[in-house]
């Protein structure tokens, strides 16, 4: 069973730059689709950003498109989401979420089956 842990989230100003991270353990993660998914107060998790096993394909929600960059490094076991001109409407809690690559990319929760806790990502304006 595969283990996601998040890092790399803080506390920046409007304008600034973050990446995230989420390494796996327990299992390699290179064989699997991964994304990013966030949680902002009082709102629902929403998707960010997928990108398939290999690094082949990627899909972003419209919010972020132009802004934030999802990559992977399978030979670290890990998957990044570089976040540029963060806006404080990115605030929110940042999930990774991983499910198994032949199954595709997937932009719903219920797509995936292994999820981190989560990094708090707050933009101050």
């Amino acid at each position: 069973q595969a283990q996601l842990e998040e890092s790399g989230g803080g506390l920046v100003q409007g304008g600034d730059s973050l990446r995230l991270s989420c390494t796996g353990s327990g299992r390699t993660v290179s064989t699997y689709a991964m994304a990013w998914f966030r949680q902002g107060p009082g709102k629902e998790r929403e998707f960010v950003a997928t990108i398939t096993w290999n690094g082949g394909g990627t899909l972003y929600a419209d919010s972020v498109k132009g802004r934030f960059t999802i990559s992977r490094d399978n030979a670290k076991n890990t998957m990044y989401l570089q976040m540029n001109n963060l806006k404080p409407e990115d605030t929110a809690v940042y999930y990774c979420a991983a499910r198994y690559g032949f199954l595709g990319m997937g932009l719903t929760e219920s797509e995936y089956r292994y999820w981190g806790q989560g990094t708090q990502v707050t933009v101050s304006s």
